[in-house]
């Protein structure tokens, strides 16, 4: 038998080892293989398929998207001039602890020449010098803020968006910005109650700030970029910017010269008589424009705390009183209109008149007189007036008083605009079918009885009073209100009637007031009791004027309403302030002069 030797015994056995060895490694081999081939797939699974949307995820977390405000919209006159506007500034802000994590930073900008991105590499301290540089301010002053272990400090304040964009394009780490709006009106008190304001949140709170809102609000933009889990924008990522849209200038009627100048005078009254408050308004005849709108102690929208809250709003729109004889117009037009008189129709008036148990007087003593309609306006006869009047049935009365916009809103874009007092004509008492026709149990706003005389001024068409010209949208955009259309209540016959007996309670006056050199005017006063607050009896009383010129193409009306004036009411009159108003608004406008004699219908018939 033969015997293996020692070293053949050896061979075989390191054959065999290797064997083993080279088996044990394909089997590694074939393991790590395997490994790398779960690893590859799952990287597929998250940087390509993505099927579980980790990688969306991932971005997601750190995406962070900075809100860009837009700025609120201006609100200008007819003329131009900025009553608000909204002014955006930013605030440069730090964290100094995001900022400490940070020796130097990437940034990455575009080559001007190339259009390729270019990295560049910063220390802290040359990111600090550019934006000390940047924002005018001493190195050391910036890194001493940006120093520490605040999450938020102030680097500076109040920067413009020019600045602020500069800022971000810097791409430090650690620096941020806010963004602040101030809402400012640089006209202060001027059209207060008409402008309105914003409250420390912007939300608006009165005047066209708050029923033009939605044209004044804009829509935000916003700058979307990564940052990592501490905060820090990741230098390399891009940056996508959305602009803010700001929103659109609301342009008014309104000529801020004329608003001025109208508050002037108002307050003026209001002192003279020491009155509770008085109103005027400026309108434009053929368009409704809303010329000014003067109520007395307007506020200033920039400090809205310093006013009495009781002259927010507007009076003008938002107070009713008995509009008195300015009242009387209606009733001779209905009269005209409905061929139951003339100017020149005649009536006997006795000292007092009392017709169905209700006795009426005048302000004046007189005997028994041969009255014209046109004499019982001049002189603002309450026994005339019903003798006249009462040829008009209790809905025709009615009818007419709505037709001229009594007992409704007149529509303008102001809030707390009140519709006044009308009761149904079946609800009035014995007394009160009779008052009506001189302006006593119904109540009106001061802008509603302008508006009466607006629509004798403009051949009997009734116009919604227009505050708003147009809006001006952020590109240029620019879209005209268009004029709202009229309703026609009387005929321009009749209306020209009317304006005939208002131009004679000028030129056929006693005591002649009114008067604009050059120019000729017609108008109509009126004195009413003040219902007290408490709702129980009388406590004062409502004198106005409301007047139109030039009488042969009227282009303006003036109307004012003083409210409990002090002192002997026969002794208080607007028709000095309605020159001074009137002649001002002509003068502005370049209203030539009258050219045609003034009418003069008689008083009297023989």
């Amino acid at each position: 038998m033969a015997h293996n030797s020692p070293q053949s015994t050896r061979a075989a056995t390191a054959q065999q080892l290797n064997k083993v060895g080279r088996g044990r490694m394909r089997v590694g081999f074939i393991v790590m293989m395997v490994v790398l081939l779960v690893i590859a797939g799952r990287l597929v699974m998250v940087q390509g398929l993505d099927t579980g949307n980790m990688a969306q995820a991932a971005e997601t977390q750190r995406t962070v998207v900075q809100k860009l405000p837009a700025a609120r919209g201006k609100i200008i006159d007819a003329k131009g001039k900025v009553l608000a506007e909204s002014i955006i500034r930013y605030n440069i802000t730090v964290s100094q602890v995001n900022m400490a994590d940070y020796k130097t930073y990437k940034h990455r900008t575009v080559d001007p020449k190339t259009g390729k991105s270019v990295i560049t590499e910063f220390t802290k301290d040359e990111g600090l010098q550019q934006l000390a540089d940047l924002l005018g301010l001493n190195f050391e002053d910036v890194k001493k803020n940006a120093t520490g272990k605040k999450t938020f400090n102030y680097i500076v304040q109040d920067v413009s968006p020019v600045v602020e964009k500069k800022v971000a394009e810097l791409g430090i780490p650690g620096i941020y910005s806010e963004g602040i709006t101030k809402r400012v009106y640089p006209m202060g008190a001027v059209g207060g109650p008409i402008v309105g304001f914003v409250d420390a949140e912007g939300t608006p709170l009165a005047g066209v700030e708050q029923t033009m809102n939605d044209k004044l609000t804009g829509t935000d933009g916003a700058r979307t970029y990564q940052a990592g889990k501490n905060g820090i924008i990741i230098p390399t990522a891009p940056v996508r910017t959305e602009p803010a849209v700001d929103g659109q200038t609301v342009k008014l009627t309104i000529d801020q010269d004329i608003q001025y100048y109208a508050q002037q005078a108002a307050q003026q009254q209001k002192e003279q008589y020491s009155a509770e408050w008085a109103s005027i308004s400026v309108i434009e005849a053929k368009t409704g424009k809303v010329i000014a709108l003067a109520d007395t102690d307007s506020y200033d929208p920039n400090n809205v705390g310093a006013s009495d809250a009781g002259n927010i709003g507007s009076r003008t729109v938002g107070s009713v009183v008995e509009p008195g004889s300015t009242s009387k117009i209606m009733t001779a037009a209905a009269l005209v209109q409905e061929g139951l008189a003339t100017p020149m129709s005649e009536y006997l008036v006795p000292p007092t008149l009392t017709v169905d148990g209700q006795t009426f007087s005048d302000a004046f003593v007189h005997g028994t007189e041969k009255r014209t309609l046109a004499g019982i306006i001049a002189d603002s006869m309450n026994t005339g007036t019903v003798m006249a009047g009462s040829k008009l049935s209790l809905e025709q009365r009615y009818d007419y008083m709505r037709k001229f916009g009594v007992g409704e809103k007149t529509g303008i874009a102001l809030p707390g605009e009140s519709p006044g007092i009308l009761a149904d004509w079946r609800n009035w008492d014995g007394r009160q079918r009779y008052t009506v026709l001189f302006g006593q149990g119904v109540a009106q706003t001061p802008l509603q009885t302008t508006m009466i005389f607006q629509t004798v001024a403009n051949n009997g068409v009734r116009l919604k009073p227009a505050l708003i010209d147009s809006f001006t949208a952020a590109d240029g955009t620019v879209e005209t209100v268009p004029q709202a259309p009229g309703v026609e209540v009387i005929s321009p016959e009749t209306a020209q009637s009317a304006r005939d007996m208002l131009e004679g309670v000028v030129t056929m006056a006693d005591y002649k007031v009114v008067g604009i050199p050059g120019y000729r005017t017609g108008g109509k006063t009126g004195t009413a009791e003040a219902p007290a607050d408490s709702g129980v009896g009388f406590d004062g009383y409502t004198s106005s004027f409301i007047g139109m010129a030039p009488m042969e193409d009227p282009k303006y009306v003036v109307g004012i309403t003083v409210q409990r004036p002090k002192g002997e009411i026969y002794g208080v009159t607007q028709g000095v302030t309605f020159n001074q108003v009137m002649g001002q608004v002509l003068r502005s406008y370049d209203v030539p002069p009258s050219t045609t004699p003034p009418v003069e219908p008689p008083k009297f018939y023989k």
